[in-house]
């Protein structure tokens, strides 16, 4: 038995280490994730971390709450201890008076220019739940044709939803009223803990049902369906990725172009030709699948 034991360890431990006595791709990419979700799920209770709002159904309105959190949350969520930025910029632009959200776009260019979608990829909660919905077992279908257009949906988003509509009509944030799936998400909570509210709850909230349910399904489907194709978040920090400080770096000279970084990209790009595509997360997946160690994130090349 204990010869098996000793036989089954060395066979692990031959796939987890190359030749070199380094960790195989397949073992880097395997601790990074598992680094990567710790990281998310730090960042998602840091930005809910009014526990008993889960339970009172209370929203928090601390002096925190004035200010924005880099990703996708709720303000109306009861463990929101942030404002959502998304939700903030529309606050400004449907106002009774226009005011210019001179703060809240000031603090999306500054996370943009800063991180791009590094934010995305760790520090967003639905980013988060979505990356969790996709580890469940199930039909996977992340590669197919109309990908590439439906990607520039979240830009229309963006425009049309978090811009345009609340300039137009006032007092309506169109996004945050009528598709964002992390509002809908703080409105089932709010629906169980305070039944007294619950008849306020009509067709809007069952409309909103409807959209995370089909985010919710397609996200054991395909990758982070939300993020590829609606996010407006997404949308905004995808402009930033070229320019960003902390952005990715690819060696030409130590690429050889095996495809093993666009394999492993679940948003589908070929981090060797686009390293720095807008639809980039910065989740890393390809850095840890580089067998030549090609590429890096960081401020500098190394």
């Amino acid at each position: 038995m204990d010869k098996d034991i000793s036989k089954m360890t060395s066979v692990s431990e031959k796939h987890d280490f190359n030749d070199q006595g380094s960790r195989s791709p397949r073992a880097r990419r395997s601790h990074g994730a598992a680094a990567r979700y710790g990281i998310q799920a730090v960042a998602t209770l840091i930005q809910n971390a009014n526990f008993k709002g889960f339970f009172t159904g209370k929203i928090y309105t601390g002096k925190v709450k004035k200010v924005c959190v880099p990703g996708l949350n709720c303000y109306s969520c009861p463990g929101a201890v942030g404002a959502c930025p998304v939700g903030s910029l529309q606050n400004f632009l449907s106002g009774l008076t226009f005011r210019f959200p001179y703060y809240v776009l000031g603090l999306l260019i500054f996370f943009g220019a800063l991180l791009g979608r590094i934010v995305c990829g760790f520090l967003c909660p639905f980013g988060f739940i979505q990356d969790l919905l996709y580890l469940i077992p199930f039909y996977k279908k992340n590669r197919f044709k109309a990908d590439r257009i439906l990607r520039y949906l979240k830009f229309a988003v963006l425009l049309i939803l978090v811009i345009l509509l609340p300039i137009s009509l006032k007092l309506t944030p169109a996004f945050c009223k009528y598709v964002c799936p992390s509002g809908t998400i703080a409105g089932i909570i709010s629906y169980i803990t305070q039944p007294v509210i619950r008849s306020q709850f009509g067709w809007l909230f069952s409309w909103k049902l409807i959209v995370l349910l089909i985010v919710v399904v397609s996200g054991l489907i395909v990758y982070r369906p939300f993020c590829k194709y609606l996010c407006p978040l997404g949308a905004f920090y995808g402009l930033f990725n070229r320019v960003a400080l902390v952005r990715m770096h690819l060696n030409e000279e130590k690429c050889v172009h095996c495809s093993a970084c666009a394999n492993a990209c679940k948003m589908n790009i070929d981090p060797s030709k686009k390293p720095n595509s807008m639809e980039c997360i910065r989740c890393g997946d390809c850095v840890r699948a580089c067998p030549q160690k090609a590429l890096h994130i960081g401020v500098k090349e190394k």
